[in-house]
């Protein structure tokens, strides 16, 4: 018996909050196929690696995001036998949320990287079907974990958290019941005794993220049709 084949590849949906909007960061190719497309950073697993390290290693080599914190998981794998021109490829997507950042610096085989506003972008392969699969985890994430702190630097404002909401559901939410549901949920964040400081405001107080792995039950659902 003959087995096929296969060369596997990673790929990163990298999702952040910047200017109060959802945000997916992008290369634009600088080798073919697809030659000065858009597409999502990643590239071929090494034969001495396991795929984290190959996910890490693809999003620091790309963008120059090493050791960028935040929250990465395994999202979905992909094999459609056409999905790439170079031949049978397998690839593995991973989803990072990660607090806003510098501008990336390209790298490798790619020619430029930014970070992208969420929506139709047209890129290369079948990284738009990986995208919206990535930007509906996260979505999802948000009702039922307190996950939306990885968007935020380790110390926040409730405040801040409520446009990290905002921003990836795309929707307001009322100030006063956010602020009252995030305090009173068990694990979901947890006060740090600090306070914002040299504002023209009210100091607000300051949290970290809690130590719930599930919130039961959740601390908001978005609303039906989202």
């Amino acid at each position: 018996m003959t087995y096929p084949v296969f060369a596997v590849t990673v790929d990163l949906v990298v999702l952040t909050v910047r200017e109060g909007g959802l945000h997916v960061l992008l290369v634009r190719r600088g080798i073919e196929p697809y030659l000065d497309a858009w597409a999502l950073p990643g590239g071929f697993v090494l034969e001495d690696e396991d795929l984290p390290t190959a996910a890490r290693r693809e999003l620091a080599e790309e963008t120059g995001l090493a050791g960028a914190g935040g929250h990465l998981e395994q999202l979905a794998s992909y094999g459609a036998p056409d999905r790439d021109p170079r031949g049978r490829v397998v690839t593995v997507a991973y989803l990072a949320l990660l607090p806003d950042l510098p501008v990336p610096t390209a790298g490798t085989d790619a020619a430029e990287a930014e970070w992208r506003p969420v929506g139709k972008l047209g890129l290369a392969f079948d990284h738009d079907r990986i995208l919206a699969d990535g930007v509906e985890r996260a979505r999802s994430k948000l009702e039922y974990t307190p996950l939306a702190a990885a968007f935020c630097p380790p110390e926040f404002t409730i405040a801040a958290l409520r446009q990290v909401y905002e921003a990836v559901w795309g929707e307001s939410l009322d100030p006063r019941n956010f602020h009252r549901k995030a305090t009173s949920t068990p694990g979901f964040v947890s006060p740090t005794g600090g306070s914002t400081e040299g504002g023209t405001g009210r100091p607000a107080r300051l949290y970290r993220r809690g130590d719930a792995a599930l919130l039961n039950p959740p601390l908001l659902r978005r609303r039906p049709g989202d």
